[in-house]
């Protein structure tokens, strides 16, 4: 009989995992009922589609088991939120109390969530309630917690790999680091995953958690003073490869933008900025919400 877990990693698109975690809270008794083993594979047999353990069940016409039926029937309904939701796989030396009893952490900013054992923990919330989740677990629990949070974003069915495939590859990664500190990494493309050694990731995955919380509310603040096409002009220019066209256009877009932006710039020190560290600022972008 497949365990929680194994059903949480039989998931191919966000959508499923997601209305997975959702049975898992809310009927677990669901996937431990008694199911007969399909039959084997052959031209007028088969079992379940999805699972490829479990009878089909005679109504369904994709040929899924009752558990099977059940997650994609839920998933239909789930697209939308999964699509805007991030994956969040912690293995922490020991999980929130909050978040074990369901208090506190497991409110209406996550839409799901999965306690494995007392070292790790998988959720799923929109991507914008990272940083207020991130400033509470730092409130209640900064000064104890130590251990490795992993956060990627959702895909659909694609054929470099699904969700399942996803979770193992973060799996697999969690003890590359001692359990001396909190530390955070980031994937902003959920395949990096799979290659997170490749030099174009110029090593900006893995964080100090409190230097990852600095990094959201600079995303932040800077979202608030820059409007859309402000952040595109700034972008183009500080990726700008040679000195001369960039200074030229760095001095033509101060005096485009107020005093507020042009001090914000110049404190920070943007200029100066490596193209990588740029590109991360503005990925963390769609993270954190417009504050006027």
């Amino acid at each position: 009989m497949l365990s929680s877990f194994d059903w949480l990693r039989r998931s191919d698109t966000g959508a499923e995992l997601l209305a997975t975690m959702q049975y898992l809270e809310s009927n677990p008794l669901f996937f431990s009922e008694e199911k007969e083993i399909g039959p084997p594979l052959s031209g007028v047999n088969w079992p379940c589609q999805r699972c490829w353990i479990y009878s089909c069940l005679k109504s369904s016409k994709r040929h899924y088991c009752k558990t099977c039926q059940g997650i994609m029937s839920r998933a239909r309904n789930l697209g939308a939120i999964s699509r805007s939701s991030i994956v969040i796989w912690g293995f922490v030396n020991d999980i929130p109390k909050q978040l074990r009893t369901g208090d506190g952490f497991r409110d209406s900013r996550i839409s799901g969530s999965y306690v494995h054992d007392h070292n790790h923990f998988l959720m799923m919330m929109h991507k914008k309630q990272l940083l207020p989740w991130l400033r509470e677990i730092f409130i209640y629990h900064g000064s104890e917690m130590l251990g490795l949070v992993q956060i990627f974003s959702t895909v659909g069915a694609k054929p470099r790999g699904g969700m399942g495939d996803l979770l193992c590859r973060a799996i697999h990664h969690e003890t590359r680091f001692p359990m001396d500190q909190f530390r955070i990494r980031f994937f902003a493309d959920p395949y990096q995953l799979f290659f997170p050694h490749l030099p174009d990731n110029q090593g900006l995955l893995t964080f100090e958690a409190s230097e990852f919380l600095r990094l959201l509310e600079m995303a932040g603040v800077f979202r608030s003073l820059f409007r859309p096409e402000e952040q595109k002009m700034l972008y183009k220019v500080v990726m700008l490869k040679k000195k001369q066209e960039k200074e030229f256009y760095w001095g033509r877009l101060m005096g485009y933008l107020n005093q507020e932006a042009k001090d914000m710039l110049n404190a920070w020190k943007v200029k100066q900025w490596p193209p990588h560290q740029v590109g991360l600022l503005f990925k963390l972008i769609d993270y954190v919400e417009f504050t006027p």
